[in-house]
């Protein structure tokens, strides 16, 4: 199942490591996990990682409204051919992100929305240049700017994205990171409730992470046995199968969606998702 697990760019043995291990995609990050004293360093060490191509690593950079992220985007924008893509934090307007396209062209964009003007932009984020490839939740900045307390204070937050992906044509969206990184049953259920919901996938800020999210994420045997049966019936026209099922081509299409899920490889990410 697709999975990314963050590094912080100011850390090369960590990156290395993380590139070393099972995640489909690396972000390597400028923005939270760099200290501002750490900033031009960090980037010094993106600008050496990225002299060769890197396909398997998709750089955070700082919001571009501020130096650090202008900074970023000067030095590295044109680096990024060869990677993943940039990950662009606090996306609030179509116009910042046709900016950052046109600083670093054929560049994928992955915009995190990150507060209520965001997510209410959601849309017109999602469909603001050809360059975006994905949209998703930056919660933890989200749940500060809301100040809701749990996850439960996300679901409608959740659903808009997965709404405003599927609208615009993108792939379904990534889970955001689940910070209590020691806490796998709860990652787990986060994950199980996300996948419910529409989500494909999820960060990681630690590898013991990546397991836990790959198994949540993979269809079970039987919701495949299911799901064959569900395509087996395909053609049929609107029939009901012996277990009372109701199947129809909308039924279909989830059935088949399901089953090229369960034949992705470990941390394989879908064409235009990375």
């Amino acid at each position: 199942m697709p999975t990314w697990l963050y590094a912080p760019a100011d850390r090369p043995a960590l990156v290395a490591k993380a590139l070393a291990g099972p995640a489909g995609v690396v972000i390597v990050d400028l923005e939270d996990a760099v200290a501002p004293g750490d900033k031009d360093r960090a980037r010094a060490e993106v600008v050496a990682l990225l002299a060769t191509p890197r396909p398997r690593v998709q750089i955070r950079i700082n919001d571009v409204r501020t130096p650090y992220g202008q900074a970023d985007l000067r030095a590295i924008g044109p680096l990024c051919a060869g990677t993943a893509g940039i990950r662009v934090p606090k996306a609030e307007s179509a116009a910042g992100l046709r900016e950052i396209a046109l600083a670093a062209p054929g560049v994928a964009l992955h915009p995190l929305v990150e507060s209520a003007l965001g997510l209410e932009l959601a849309y017109e984020i999602a469909t603001a240049c050809p360059a975006v490839a994905s949209i998703g939740l930056g919660e933890a900045d989200l749940r500060a700017d809301l100040g809701v307390a749990d996850e439960t204070g996300l679901a409608w937050a959740r659903s808009r994205i997965v709404v405003a992906a599927r609208a615009a044509g993108l792939p379904a969206p990534a889970q955001s990171v689940y910070t209590a990184f020691r806490d796998l049953e709860g990652l787990a259920a986060s994950c199980r409730a996300g996948r419910a919901m529409g989500f494909r996938g999820r960060a990681a800020i630690h590898p013991a992470q990546l397991p836990v999210i790959e198994a949540a994420y993979r269809p079970t045997e039987e919701e495949i046995a299911a799901a064959n049966q569900v395509v087996a019936a395909a053609g049929a026209g609107a029939v009901a199968l012996p277990d009372g099922r109701f199947v129809d081509e909308a039924v279909v299409r989830q059935a088949r969606a399901l089953l090229a899920d369960a034949a992705r490889p470990s941390g394989a990410i879908p064409a235009g998702t990375a």
